[in-house]
C-alpha cells in the first residue's frame, strides 16, 4: 500500500472524520536538499473530526502524530496539518486543493 493510502486508512480508522484530504506534495519539493526523493514524502492534509472538538491544536497535532509515528519515523519529511472539529472555519488554503 502507498504512503497515501496507508495515511488515509489509519486517520479513518483512528479519527472516524467527516472530511479528509491527503495531498502528496513532494513533486513540489523534488530536487530539495532534504527530499528523499521517494515520491512520497511530502504531505498536505485536512481532517474534520469530533475527535477534535474542545481540543487545542497541539493535542489535535499530538492525536494525528501518533496514529502516524511509524510513517513519520520511516519516510515522510513534511506533514502540514489542519485540524478542525466539525462547524469550524476552513482555512483559506485548505479549501483550494
Amino acid at each position: 500500500m502507498s504512503v497515501t493510502g496507508r495515511l488515509r486508512e489509519k486517520l479513518m480508522i483512528g479519527l472516524q472524520p467527516t472530511r479528509l484530504d491527503v495531498v502528496n506534495e513532494s513533486e513540489l519539493h523534488a530536487g530539495h536538499r532534504n527530499s528523499p526523493g521517494t515520491g512520497e514524502s511530502h504531505f498536505r492534509v485536512l481532517i474534520v473530526s469530533d475527535a477534535f472538538t474542545g481540543k487545542s491544536r497541539v493535542e489535535r497535532h499530538r492525536l494525528v502524530n501518533d496514529l502516524l509515528k511509524d510513517e513519520l519515523a520511516g519516510g515522510i519529511h513534511a506533514l502540514a496539518l489542519s485540524t478542525l472539529a466539525p462547524g469550524e472555519a476552513m482555512p483559506k488554503a485548505a479549501g483550494s486543493h
